[in-house]
C-alpha cells in the first residue's frame, strides 16, 4: 500500500474502516423524474475531520465526510451525504508532520469508500451514477495551512 510509511520506528496502520453518518433524500420524486428538462446543477462539497482517541497509543479518528447536493433551477433532486470514518494507529511521525497524515494519507484511503457509499446511494435513488472526483488531498492541505517555506519567501 502506497500510504504506508516505512522508516525505522514509524507505525501507519488502518485499524478499522466504518460508515459513521449516511443520508439520502429526493424530496422531488417523481417530479425530478418527469417534468425537470437539462442538466440539474451539482455540487459535492467535502470536510476532513480528525481527533485523538488515545495519543499514547497513536489511535486517531479521521473521517471524510462528502455531501452531493443536485438542484434543478431552486429545486432540490437529490442530496446524498456521508461520512466514511477509519481509526488509524500513527505511532512514530514528528509532532510537526502528525497533521498531514492525519488530513492526507488518511482521507486519501477513505476516499474510495465514500465515493462508493455516495454512488449507490444516488443510483438507488433512480439517477444516474455519481463518481466523486478524485481529490488532492495534499494541495487542499497546503492551501488550508499554507507552506511555511513559501510563507517566509513571500516576506
Amino acid at each position: 500500500m502506497a500510504d504506508n510509511i516505512q522508516e525505522p520506528g514509524v507505525v501507519f496502520s488502518v485499524e478499522k474502516l466504518y460508515i459513521k453518518d449516511a443520508s439520502y433524500e429526493s424530496p422531488n420524486v417523481p417530479y425530478a423524474f418527469t417534468e425537470t428538462q437539462g442538466q440539474p446543477q451539482l455540487q459535492v462539497q467535502m470536510i476532513i475531520e480528525r481527533k485523538a482517541l488515545n495519543e499514547a497509543e497513536g489511535m486517531y479518528e479521521v473521517v471524510l465526510a462528502v455531501t452531493a447536493t443536485a438542484k434543478f433551477q431552486e429545486t432540490t433532486i437529490f442530496l446524498a451525504e456521508a461520512q466514511q470514518a477509519g481509526l488509524f494507529r500513527v505511532v512514530g511521525v514528528p509532532p510537526q508532520d502528525l497533521p498531514k497524515v492525519l488530513e492526507i494519507s488518511c482521507p486519501g484511503i477513505l476516499l474510495p469508500f465514500v465515493r462508493e457509499v455516495i454512488n449507490d446511494m444516488v443510483t438507488k435513488g433512480g439517477f444516474p451514477q455519481l463518481l466523486v472526483n478524485p481529490v488532492n488531498f495534499e494541495a487542499l492541505y497546503m492551501q488550508k495551512y499554507g507552506a511555511p517555506q513559501q510563507q517566509a519567501g513571500n516576506l
